[in-house]
């Protein structure tokens, strides 16, 4: 049963990483990890910072030390030329417990140097890679986006894309309906010659029409058939036509 359940996850999980995928948009992605890079190199600027300020902190601590090394030695030379062998000794001591503390803030001093190094010379590498990343990123991004305005216009002429889903049905129920109405319309036509369809206008029965049809036929051939006979050349034999002679 374990095995079930850990299959179907395995499945559930590919398929939403597929999905994913799918839905990703590689420049929203490259922006992102330009973003991030943006906010690791923020970091290290600051702990710079930190770095740096406890740097100048010790400095500072450093130089008060010197003070107070050279302050207590004064005073035991003072105190040497006044005889005061305690006084200078007590002097000497403040100055020995000065050099101390001042070796040690120098030892946290050379240690801070040393991390401050390396986080600028990490800080240049760093930038110098975002840098890097940053053009290969509008680099990428140009490609994609005219790859894509190149496949957009590939489906266009080809037919494929959205827009052309269903121009191939359209058009072949646009076939098929202007072939059925144009058996309609010859459907229409055969009936109405036949005299299946009268016209609602027309009291003539099919005999009625049939004969004047017949006439008005006749007609139109009689009235041809007179053009025709007006038209000819008449005949040699009339005398009508006979040329007249010279010496006549």
């Amino acid at each position: 049963m374990s095995s079930f359940f850990k299959r179907a996850s395995d499945i559930i999980e590919a398929k939403v990483n597929n999905f994913l995928s799918r839905a990703e948009n590689p420049n929203d992605t490259l922006d992102l990890s330009y973003e991030r890079m943006l906010s690791g190199l923020q970091e290290t600027r600051r702990n710079l910072a930190d770095v740096v300020t406890e740097q100048k902190s010790l400095e500072h601590q450093m130089d008060a030390a010197q003070l107070e090394i050279q302050h207590s030695d004064s005073d035991a030379r003072m105190a040497v030329q006044l005889h005061r062998d305690d006084l200078a000794k007590a002097a000497l001591t403040a100055k020995q417990g000065a050099a101390q503390k001042l070796q040690m803030l120098q030892q946290a001093h050379d240690h801070i140097v040393e991390q401050s190094q390396k986080l600028i010379a990490y800080q240049k590498q760093l930038e110098a890679k975002i840098d890097q990343f940053r053009v290969q990123k509008e680099v990428m991004k140009s490609q994609f986006n005219a790859s894509k305005a190149q496949v957009r216009v590939s489906e266009s002429l080809s037919g494929v894309g959205k827009n052309f889903d269903d121009v191939g049905d359209a058009l072949q129920r646009a076939k098929d309906k202007s072939e059925k109405m144009q058996a309609r319309a010859d459907a229409l036509q055969s009936l109405t010659e036949s005299g299946a369809l009268q016209d609602p206008l027309d009291s003539r029965t099919q005999t009625e029409r049939d004969l004047d049809n017949l006439r008005s036929t006749a007609g139109v051939d009689d009235e041809l058939a007179k053009l025709k006979a007006s038209m000819a050349p008449k005949a040699l034999g009339d005398g009508t036509d006979k040329p007249t002679s010279p010496g006549a």
